[in-house]
């Protein structure tokens, strides 16, 4: 199993020039990535964009709402939450993958603002991410979109919090979701996995970064025995469809992998769309072939569920 080449020719330079965020504060580490990121030039054009706020548990919850470009009526809603380690990134960081895969599912896409870590520590984010999925499940007319057809989905940090939304769903009564759109996700905090034995230094998502981010977001070990925490602690069935993309040189690689047999053995349809040769955080690279062939399988392999 090799890297991508056009990710091997850049590992070095990523992986060097990722911020030591475990050795910052939460807000030092916020700062730090927000002042490095560079908004696209001409954003990928959608029907339309729109911003929103809805009341939440803990406050106000802003949401960025886009319509694709190319629709017959009702599309499906896709509920996301953006990555960035429960601690950073926002609206803005994951405004160009939004708006692509909008267009290619193509679906409404609910990109979700919610509160960060450790200013606001576990169950927050998830408690907040639930709220925007019940706000968009029964605003789904209203929207334009299919009530029949929402899905929660995320990459990384929110990952986890689309698959806990999925088990809030099935617990809570509702809203009934029909599908979970999961990248790279983080559903477990074991550190001592293969992959991570493999790959936890010196390609990009470092070991110690992750269990910072654990740190911040779900300090307790006891806490972590929850599964609205830790999705792989979770009896899976009764969950809807998932699409799963994993990345193989990902130190989250096994926990995906982990998460997808369990839905499976619980009789759950899983896609696994898996790239050997892409590292956690790829598909935020649009520059990247792979990244670009990842967003074309994921997507088109969701739209194939919701059809």
């Amino acid at each position: 199993m090799n890297l991508d080449p056009q990710i091997a020719g850049l590992i070095g330079t990523l992986d060097a020039g990722f911020p030591p965020v475990h050795t910052m504060t939460g807000a030092q580490a916020r700062a730090t990535i927000r002042s490095r990121f560079v908004p696209a030039a001409e954003p990928e054009p959608v029907a339309e964009v729109r911003d929103e706020t809805i009341s939440g548990l803990g406050g106000e919850i802003p949401l960025r709402i886009y319509g694709p470009d190319s629709v017959g009526e009702s599309p499906p809603i896709l509920v996301y939450a953006h990555g960035g380690g429960f601690v950073f990134c926002d609206l803005d960081s994951h405004d160009e993958l939004c708006r692509n895969i909008a267009n290619r599912i193509p679906a409404l896409v609910v990109s979700v603002a919610y509160r960060l870590a450790p200013e606001d520590r576990w169950p927050a984010a998830a408690d907040d991410f639930y709220a925007a999925t019940q706000w968009a499940a029964h605003n789904a007319s209203s929207l334009g979109g299919d009530p029949g057809r929402v899905v929660v989905g995320g990459d990384s940090a929110g990952g986890n919090l689309a698959a806990v939304a999925a088990l809030m769903a099935r617990d809570r009564g509702g809203p009934a979701l029909a599908a979970q759109f999961l990248l790279y996700p983080v559903l477990a905090a074991d550190f001592d996995t293969e992959s991570y034995r493999l790959f936890g230094r010196g390609y990009y998502n470092s070991k110690p970064a992750m269990q910072w981010y654990w740190d911040q977001y779900v300090p307790s070990v006891t806490d972590r025995a929850h599964p609205y925490a830790i999705p792989l602690n979770a009896d899976p069935h009764g969950l809807p469809p998932a699409v799963v993309v994993i990345a193989g040189h990902d130190p989250l690689r096994d926990e995906a992998l982990a998460y997808a047999a369990a839905l499976e053995a619980a009789g759950v349809p899983v896609v696994r769309a898996q790239f050997d040769g892409a590292i956690h955080g790829f598909m935020s690279m649009p520059i990247l072939d792979i990244a670009q062939k990842a967003r074309r399988r994921a997507c088109s392999e969701l739209s194939r569920l919701l059809r």
